[in-house]
């Protein structure tokens, strides 16, 4: 298994990163732990959570894809084995993460509680890197909006300057080793590092973005950062939620699969998705690979990245998912997949 670093933290992650935000919904206790006694044997050492999941949130089943991971460690003896990411949520409605029932924000007390509860439910005293799942300032979600229009996302926030002073504070208690972004843009990324650099807080080390072949948006802006700054891409749905596979097309619904069992997968049914999709799959084959391989394969190609989160809810999947670190992309097939992007760009951002 590749490795390569995080960011400047000196640590070295694996090329991928097991994803867990099934588990507690579409995946047991049970299957999550064999997914993660396979992975860790496959050479992947990073697992990627969140206090929000697992998916899609509510408050039954938010804080279970940690649980999971605390009782995994604890069974295992495992934790020296793997480097943690979690994430705190940004601004939100959503008011079943804090006591009281208060909606999310990105303040000091917020983000301790949020903290002191991941640690409880990992059964650890420390988390390798921890996210700001999405901003607290007003942003289209995912960070990369087509069009922005700055009146539209005036509101309430707590500055960057703070919200780094806590995340500084956490490193100091060694509760925190270090700290990225998610669902971050370009201005976002920049100026947390911009802060951080002048006041000697925390550097971000990673953008957890979303990037597949079917939205590519994060080679516009924020790829120079990743390179120019090293603030790596820790990707996500690499596999566009399970639509680069193919198993979607032509309106299909496999008994089982996420978009069939919870009717979230709008992102990747926008105009002039199907078509892409559809030339993607039918670019892998004409090549003898499995589409979702070569998915992966492009991602992990890319210099601009850290670690591609792969997650699964069927072991089959899994071993397919990881078997990708083993192909390698031709340059006349990445050709062949610029050409299809030139005519079919982003049309899932």
């Amino acid at each position: 298994m590749e490795t390569r670093p995080l960011g400047r933290t000196g640590l070295q992650v694996s090329l991928l990163c097991l994803g867990t935000m099934t588990w507690g919904q579409q995946n047991t206790e049970a299957e999550g732990h064999e997914q993660m006694d396979y992975a860790l044997a496959q050479g992947v050492n990073f697992f990627d959570t969140a206090e929000l999941y697992s998916i899609p949130p509510s408050a039954d089943t938010q804080g279970s894809t940690e649980r999971i991971i605390g009782t995994w460690f604890q069974s295992r003896g495992s934790r020296d084995k793997v480097i943690l990411a979690s994430k705190v949520i940004g601004r939100s409605v959503m008011d079943w993460f804090r006591d009281g029932r208060i909606p999310g924000e990105l303040n000091r007390a917020q983000m301790t509680e949020a903290l002191e509860k991941s640690l409880k439910r990992l059964k650890t005293d420390y988390i390798d890197l921890y996210q700001l799942h999405w901003p607290d300032r007003p942003l289209p979600w995912g960070g990369n909006p087509t069009v922005y229009r700055h009146q539209d996302y005036v509101g309430p926030e707590n500055p960057i300057e703070q919200i780094l002073e806590v995340l500084g504070d956490f490193v100091k208690a060694g509760k925190i080793r270090h700290i990225g972004l998610s669902n971050e843009s370009a201005w976002g990324t920049m100026k947390f590092v911009q802060v951080s650099d002048a006041r000697g807080l925390p550097r971000v080390a990673s953008v957890q973005n979303a990037y597949n072949l079917v939205n590519r948006t994060y080679e516009t802006a924020l790829a120079e950062i990743s390179m120019r700054e090293q603030v790596g891409l820790l990707a996500y749905s690499p596999l566009a939620q399970g639509y680069l596979t193919g198993k979607y097309l032509n309106g299909a619904r496999p008994e089982g699969s996420r978009t069939t069992l919870f009717n979230r997968g709008q992102r990747y049914e926008k105009p002039g998705a199907e078509i892409a999709l559809a030339k993607y799959v039918a670019l892998a084959k004409d090549w003898s690979l499995d589409p979702a391989q070569m998915a992966l394969a492009f991602v992990n190609s890319r210099p601009f990245l850290a670690s591609n989160i792969i997650g699964a809810t069927r072991m089959e999947q899994l071993k397919t998912d990881i078997a990708s670190v083993n192909v390698k992309l031709a340059p006349e097939l990445l050709e062949q997949i610029d050409a299809i992007h030139q005519v079919h760009m982003n049309p899932c951002p």
